[in-house]
């Protein structure tokens, strides 16, 4: 008898597992909508994503660092739709393996940057907040010094 209560416990812990992460994406906005489903695939992109700004290995002084992206192939669009088109989306914008922004530019200013070895990962995702497959990612190390 108690076979039942623990199966559904376990898959009210999986359920809960999934739908936070679904959440945990939008970095403090509106729930996100995950794919329809794992067993359609992602779709590829016609994008190319260059981190321009700060350069690979470069020393950064004072505490806001310059971003600056060249995006080839593709074209940045503010709206969360589920029409997915390959040359459509944004930017996710990466600090130490933190989701800093979601950028519908390829310029800003990241502020309050503290000092020490960074990595930075930009990633062009589809409109419905989602990977493209293959990704479409940036990647770049600088220091920040007073």
């Amino acid at each position: 008898m108690t076979a039942v209560p623990t199966v559904r416990v376990a898959l009210g812990v999986a359920a809960l597992l999934v739908g936070l992460t679904a959440c945990s994406s939008s970095a403090g906005g509106s729930p996100t909508t995950s794919p329809a489903s794992s067993a359609s695939p992602r779709p590829s992109s016609t994008a190319r994503l260059t981190i321009v700004q700060p350069a690979n290995g470069s020393v950064v002084h004072g505490s806001t660092v310059e971003l600056r992206l060249r995006l080839q192939g593709a074209k940045i669009v503010p709206a969360t739709t589920q029409d997915i088109r390959p040359d459509r989306g944004h930017i996710h914008v990466i600090l130490d393996g933190q989701l800093i922004s979601m950028n519908y530019q390829l310029q800003n200013a990241i502020p309050d940057v503290t000092p020490g070895p960074h990595l930075l990962q930009a990633e062009f995702v589809a409109s419905d907040h989602a990977p493209f497959d293959p990704r479409v990612i940036a990647v770049t190390s600088f220091e920040v010094k007073p």
